[in-house]
């Protein structure tokens, strides 16, 4: 029996009648609210959450380790902390906010708790948009460009990222420069 129809019968047993919203607000509050599982030392808990979800998005979990599990969120807090001037942090901020509150107007929710599929519609819209804005000239680099280049680098330059996507060799051997690339390592491009 799923949860829709258990609380159907129990209000039909109590002989109460349960209103819509009280089903849909009891049944939101059964999904796990997303979570951290890192200090942000910039961002505030919620943005963390924000970023969490956003870089997982742009890079999910598959066969290879996610965004999440490469440790992504607190690369990107770490830079925008220690590499961004203070009024690119405040920018990052200011985008991070505006991503978050088109989310909650496009769909009711804010972008952390939207199931997936939204967040992976929504995130396509938001890139197609970025893509389209960064081409006019002199115009101001969009925020989603700006996260899906902190989450790339902070993905490649990690370990799951280097080795298990790219390929790896800490200390590389003899130099073959004329060699077909399916004999130099099995396609993959070489992380640096």
């Amino acid at each position: 029996m799923d949860r829709r129809e258990a609380l159907k019968r129990t209000a039909w047993i109590m002989g109460v009648a349960v209103s819509a919203p009280t089903i849909m607000a009891v049944l939101k509050g059964c999904a796990a609210k997303p979570g951290i599982d890192w200090k942000p030392g910039f961002f505030s808990e919620e943005q963390a959450v924000l970023i969490s979800q956003l870089s997982e998005t742009i890079i999910p979990k598959t066969d290879t380790p996610g965004a999440k599990e490469a440790g992504v969120p607190s690369f990107i807090d770490l830079v925008v902390k220690d590499c961004f001037k203070p009024e690119d942090q405040l920018k990052f901020v200011d985008g991070l906010k505006a991503f978050d509150e088109g989310a909650k107007s496009e769909y009711g929710d804010s972008f952390a708790e939207l199931d997936p599929a939204k967040q992976l519609e929504y995130a396509n819209k938001v890139n197609a948009a970025a893509v389209q804005q960064s081409k006019i000239k002199d115009a101001e680099r969009p925020f989603f460009l700006m996260m899906k280049e902190l989450t790339l680098t902070g993905f490649f330059t990690s370990e799951p990222g280097a080795t298990q996507v790219l390929q790896y060799e800490a200390v590389p051997g003899a130099f073959h420069g004329c060699i077909p690339l399916s004999e130099a390592g099995n396609g993959k491009t070489w992380a640096t």
